[in-house]
């Protein structure tokens, strides 16, 4: 099974990429870009049948290692 997982930083937690890159947009000639979050996409291919299973795995992989919980929020998708 496939999944998708997007880690984001937190609202109110500064991102300073995020800053650098809505900088260099309006350098570029991008106007009006307000405000710019980046975060990461990982792609998980799971051997496990089960879609309970398999998602649950994926969870708990972002908790133990993909994604710092303190500071950032993921979400899992099902490709």
């Amino acid at each position: 099974m496939k999944y998708r997982v997007f880690v984001t930083l937190k609202s109110g937690v500064l991102d300073p990429q995020g800053e650098a890159i809505r900088h260099a947009l309006g350098a570029l000639g991008f106007e009006g870009v307000e405000s710019v979050r980046q975060g990461k996409m990982i792609e998980l291919e799971l051997a496990e049948m089960d879609a309970d299973k398999a998602e649950a795995a994926a969870h708990q992989m972002c908790e133990k290692l993909l994604a710092n919980t303190v500071i950032e929020s993921y979400r899992v998708e099902k490709v």
